[in-house]
C-alpha cells in the first residue's frame, strides 16, 4: 500500500526537501504553502498522513490540526516546530497529533517515525475486520521443517497449545515467530475466536496504552467516543504481542497487572474491565538479559515466560534447507506459471553454504528471484543472487547419512524424469521400480508430480 502524505510549510525549501526525501522512500507526496491551501487539498483528496509546520501565516498548524480531525479523522497528523519546547509538542499531542518533529528536521529520524506511523495505520485498518483474521488450522501447515530442531518445536507446540498458559517465543528475525504463535492458537481451545497480532515496536509510545487498553470518551482531546482496547477486542482469543521488548516500562506495569488480575483500566476510566485473553509474546532480543539489566521488568518477564520456545535460526537447522527450497520453488512456479523441477547440485551447495542472516524470509526471497531468472527446468547457481553464489563452502548434502541419501535420491529421480522427457512410465522402468512406487517416492521426496509434459 503506497501511503499518501501532505507536507505543509510556508518555506518552499523545506517543503521541497521533505517531499523529495519522502518520494525517494516510496511515498506519494503532495505539498501546500499554508494551512488554507492544505485544507483545500484535504477536502478534495485523501491523505494518510499530514506533516505540518506549527507556525504559518493566516492559518497555522494547530488550526489545521483541528480541521483535519473533523474532515478526515483517519488521517494521521504530525506537527513540525522550530520552537523546541516540550509544552508546544505536548499541546499538539493532546489536541490529536500523532507525533511531532523538531526543526531542523533530521531526515533519518523522520523516515523512521513515518514508517512507524504507516505500519500503525495499517494495523488500525486491519483491526476493523478482526473477526475474520484466521480460520482453524491456518499457520500450522505453513511451518516447513523436519529437522531435529524443528521436531522439538512441533512437540512443544502440541504440548502447550491446549493450555491457557502464557508463551514467550524468542528467535531472530526470519525464524517464524508469528507462524508458531498462529500454530499454537490454531491448536488451542480458542481457535474459533480471534488471533490478534500486535507489533509493540510499531506503535508510538503516546498511542500504545490507548490501543492496548482503550479509553473513555473525553479522557483526552480527540477522544470523542469510548474506544475498546485490543485486550477487549481479542476477548476469548489470543493476543500476540510481537517485539514485546519494545514495550515502554510504564506500560509493562499495566500489562503485568492485566495478566495477574485478568482485568485492566482503560485510559480515563474509573472502573476496571475484565478480560479473558491468552497472551503469546515474542522478541528477537535476549529478554532475560534485558530483565537482569533493568531494561525490562523482571516480574513481567517471568509472568510471560511460563513456557518458552526458542526458535532455531536457519543455520541451526540447515537440514531443512532442501525441503524449504522445494516448497518455495513450487510456490513461485504456481504463482508465475513457470515449470521448474528444482535446483541443481551446484546451486544447492551454494544455498547450503550461505549464512542466511535473514533466516527463512531471506531464503524465500532468493528462491523467488531464482524462479524469475531461471532459463532451464533446474535452477543453477547463475540464477542465484551474487551474495548467495559465493556460498559453496559446505557440501550439497546434509551431514546426516539418512538425509543425504534422500537428497541424492530426489536429485537422481528428477534427472531421470527429465532425461525421458517427463514420461513417468519410461522413467519408472529406467529406475527399475513400479509406476506406483515412483509416484510414492515423488510424494515422499516432495518432487512435483505435475511437469511440463503433463500440460501438453
Amino acid at each position: 500500500m503506497i501511503n499518501r502524505i501532505l507536507v505543509v510549510d510556508d518555506e518552499k525549501a523545506i517543503r521541497d526537501s521533505l517531499r523529495l526525501i519522502l518520494e525517494e522512500e516510496g511515498y506519494e507526496c503532495d505539498s501546500a504553502g499554508d494551512g488554507e491551501e492544505a485544507l483545500i487539498k484535504i477536502k478534495n483528496s485523501d491523505y494518510d498522513i499530514v506533516i505540518s509546520d506549527i507556525k504559518m501565516p493566516r492559518f497555522d498548524g494547530m488550526q489545521l490540526l483541528q480541521e483535519v480531525a473533523k474532515l478526515s479523522p483517519d488521517t494521521f497528523f504530525v506537527i513540525m516546530t522550530a520552537y523546541a519546547s516540550v509544552e508546544t509538542a505536548i499541546d499538539a499531542l493532546r489536541q490529536g497529533a500523532y507525533d511531532y518533529l523538531i526543526k531542523p528536521i533530521e531526515f533519518d529520524d523522520m523516515i523512521i517515525r513515518i514508517k512507524r506511523l504507516t505500519e500503525f495505520k495499517k494495523l488500525s485498518m486491519e483491526n476493523k475486520a478482526l473477526r475474520r483474521r484466521i480460520s482453524p488450522g491456518e499457520g500450522y501447515d505453513k511451518i516447513i521443517g523436519r529437522s531435529e530442531a524443528m521436531t522439538k518445536i512441533f512437540n512443544l507446540i502440541e504440548r502447550v497449545a491446549p493450555t491457557n498458559s502464557n508463551v514467550l517465543i524468542q528467535g531472530k528475525s526470519g525464524t517464524g515467530k508469528e507462524l508458531v504463535a498462529r500454530a499454537i492458537h490454531a491448536k488451542s481451545k480458542r481457535k474459533d475466536n480471534v488471533f490478534l497480532p500486535v507489533n509493540c515496536g510499531a506503535i508510538s509510545e503516546n498511542l500504545i496504552e490507548s490501543e492496548l487498553f482503550g479509553h473513555k470518551k473525553g479522557s483526552f482531546t480527540g477522544a470523542t467516543e469510548d474506544k475498546q482496547g485490543l485486550f477487549k477486542v481479542a476477548e476469548g482469543g489470543t493476543l500476540f504481542l510481537d517485539e514485546i521488548a519494545d514495550l515502554p516500562l510504564n506500560l509493562q506495569v499495566k500489562l503485568l497487572r492485566a495478566l495477574e488480575d485478568k482485568a485492566f483500566l482503560p485510559v480515563g476510566a474509573t472502573k476496571t474491565v475484565s478480560t479473558d485473553v491468552r497472551i503469546i509474546a515474542a522478541t528477537n532480543q535476549n529478554l532475560f538479559e534485558k530483565a537482569k539489566s533493568g531494561e525490562f521488568r523482571e516480574d513481567l518477564y517471568y509472568r510471560l515466560n511460563v513456557v518458552e520456545l526458542k526458535l532455531p535460526t536457519l543455520s541451526e537447522r540447515s537440514d531443512d534447507i532442501p525441503l524449504l527450497v522445494t516448497h518455495f520453488v513450487e510456490k513461485y512456479c504456481n504463482e508465475m506459471g513457470r515449470h521448474i523441477l528444482g535446483v541443481n547440485n551446484e546451486a544447492m551447495r551454494a544455498l547450503m553454504g550461505h549464512e542466511w542472516r535473514g533466516g527463512v524470509r531471506e531464503l524465500e526471497n532468493v528462491i523467488e528471484r531464482a524462479v524469475i531468472f531461471a532459463t532451464d527446468e533446474f535452477i543453477t547457481v547463475d540464477d542465484l543472487s551474487d551474495q548467495v553464489q559465493g556460498g559453496t563452502g559446505q557440501p550439497g548434502y546434509p551431514d546426516s547419512l539418512k538425509d543425504a541419501l534422500k537428497s541424492f535420491e530426489r536429485e537422481h529421480i528428477l534427472k531421470t524424469i527429465k532425461k525421458y522427457n517427463y514420461n513417468k512410465d519410461v522413467a519408472a522402468k529406467a529406475l527399475n521400480i513400479g509406476l506406483s512406487s515412483l509416484y510414492r517416492k515423488m510424494e515422499e521426496l516432495n518432487i512435483p508430480t505435475k511437469t511440463p509434459k503433463d500440460d501438453e
